[in-house]
This record gives structure tokens, sequence and C-alpha cells, in this order.
């Protein structure tokens, strides 16, 4: 398996969230492997962008963002959900990550299903928390090296047909910005 390198994350982060799209996802609990293929991502880089953790000063909860390209920025919302970002910035930018906001799972949906609580296919992995609930993604894998295989990492998958650009989702600042991608299914 070909785990993404960490010059991969050293590229422009909108670059990086169109680049990630078709790429594999893969979380090892214990012997244990599920995996998915990334469906939609969502950029969020620094002083240009309002929306981004990042935009006003480094803090406990962003500092990874400012820290080493292929690096796991999990960030707890809403009192009750983990969010699963990847820092990816070029060298001129102090920070940067890549929002996994949905996943086509792969492997071990039996797993994903219990860990949802839910049997549904289509909504299984369709949004940021779903898809880190899926994965059993918490604030213990925050700053975990995905360039390395653990229980966590990044993965060739397969190559995109066609790619939708879009505004982010949920958001009320620099919502003008087309830097939510998808695969056009």
């Amino acid at each position: 398996m070909n785990i993404l390198p960490r010059e991969f994350y050293s590229k422009d982060t909108v670059t990086v969230a169109r680049n990630l799209l078709g790429k594999k996802i893969v979380r090892k609990i214990g012997r244990i492997e599920i995996s998915g293929i990334i469906t939609e991502t969502e950029a969020y880089r620094h002083k240009d962008d309002p929306a981004s953790h990042a935009f006003s000063k480094m803090t406990d909860r962003n500092k990874i963002m400012f820290g080493e390209i292929g690096s796991a920025y999990v960030y707890f919302t809403y009192g009750m959900y983990f969010c699963f970002n990847i820092v990816a910035k070029t060298p001129k930018i102090a920070a940067g990550a890549v929002l996994i906001r949905a996943i086509e799972p792969l492997k071990g949906i039996e797993i994903m299903q219990k860990n949802r609580g839910s049997v549904n296919l289509k909504n299984l992995t369709n949004g940021p928390a779903k898809l880190a609930q899926a994965l059993d993604i918490t604030k213990e894998h925050y700053g975990i090296d995905l360039t390395k295989k653990s229980e966590i990492y990044i993965a060739q998958g397969i190559k995109p047909k066609e790619i939708i650009a879009s505004p982010r989702i949920g958001i009320s600042k620099a919502a003008d910005k087309l830097w939510n991608f998808k695969i056009k299914v």
C-alpha cells in the first residue's frame, strides 16, 4: 500500500484539498482495518481565511495547524462531535488544514455501522462528524503522523473522473470561497 508521503501535503491547502479526493483513508483498530475513499474535502487556510480556526491566532486547539504537514488535526465541535483534518500548507504559509467531510466506505462497513449505531449506508460517512464517529477518530488522534503506517494513514486510492468545487458548508465568513471539493457521482 502506497502511503502518501509528507511532500504531498506541502502545497497550497486548496490544492491539497482537491488532490485528496479519491485517496484512501485507513483506520486500524487493533488487528482490524477499516477504510474508505475520500469523496469530499474542504480547505481552511490562515490569514486570508476568516473561516479558519487559525485565522486569528494560535491556540491550544489549533496549534497543530501551524505544525508539521501530514499531521492529524482533530477537534471537538458542538459539544459532542469530532472532526478530522489533515495539516497541509506551503512552507511560506503559517497554518492550514483540510477537513475530510465524507468518505465512501470500502472495508469494515459493519464496524462503521456499529460505531455509528446505524445501518443506513447512504448516511454512514457523509459528513465530517459521521465519518469521525464511523472510523472511531477522537481527540486521542490529534497530532498523529498520517504519513506513516499507524492507527490512521492516507494512501493512494482512485483517480476521480470529475471534481465539483463549491462554497464551504456551514460557515458565514469567507462563504464565497469555492474551497469545498466533491467527487461527482
